[in-house]
């Protein structure tokens, strides 16, 4: 099924940082997948280029390595 494209709306830098430290307040500053505590990045669970917002719910805390094996780019 082909999706009709949605104008999505992203903050402004200051408020996305905010919002950054809020996840990973609440993910408790470790990787969702694997636990660790270095390294972290917040990750939408449904891709920007897939319509995905930047709400809470589409928001997880992960570490660089998870990160990247779940876009496929792990040994690139």
């Amino acid at each position: 099924m082909i999706r009709p494209k949605v104008a999505l709306v992203r903050q402004d830098p200051l408020s996305f940082e905010s919002l950054r430290q809020q996840i990973l307040r609440r993910d408790g500053w470790r990787c969702q997948s694997c636990g660790s505590m270095s390294n972290l990045e917040v990750h939408h669970r449904e891709f920007r280029s897939h319509s995905g917002t930047d709400s809470e719910e589409n928001l997880i805390t992960l570490c660089t390595a998870c990160h990247a094996r779940i876009h496929g780019c792990e040994g690139r």
